[in-house]
C-alpha cells in the first residue's frame, strides 16, 4: 500500500541522494504513517485509519467524528 495519509493527503516527496563525490541518485521522503484504531460512536464501531503523525495530533484536537467527516469529504472510504 502506498505511503499516504487519509486525513491530510501527505504523500512521499522525491529528491536526490547526494554522495560524497556529489553523484545524484533518486530517493523518497516517506511521511511518518501510523495505523491507528479509533472508536466511532456515531456508527458504534471501530475504524482503522492510516494517518501521519501530524494527523494523529489533528484527530486529538478536532475529534474523531470531525476527522472522519473530513476524510469522507476527500472521497476516501472509511
Amino acid at each position: 500500500m502506498s505511503a499516504h495519509c487519509m486525513l491530510t493527503g501527505a504523500r512521499p516527496g522525491f529528491g536526490n541522494r547526494i554522495s560524497h563525490s556529489h553523484r545524484r541518485t533518486s530517493r523518497r521522503f516517506d511521511p511518518n504513517i501510523q495505523s491507528k484504531r479509533y472508536w466511532l460512536p456515531s456508527e458504534g464501531r471501530y475504524v482503522r485509519l492510516r494517518l501521519s503523525a501530524r494527523a494523529v495530533r489533528t484527530v486529538d484536537t478536532i475529534g474523531v467524528e470531525a476527522a472522519v467527516a473530513r476524510i469522507r469529504a476527500r472521497g476516501v472510504r472509511v
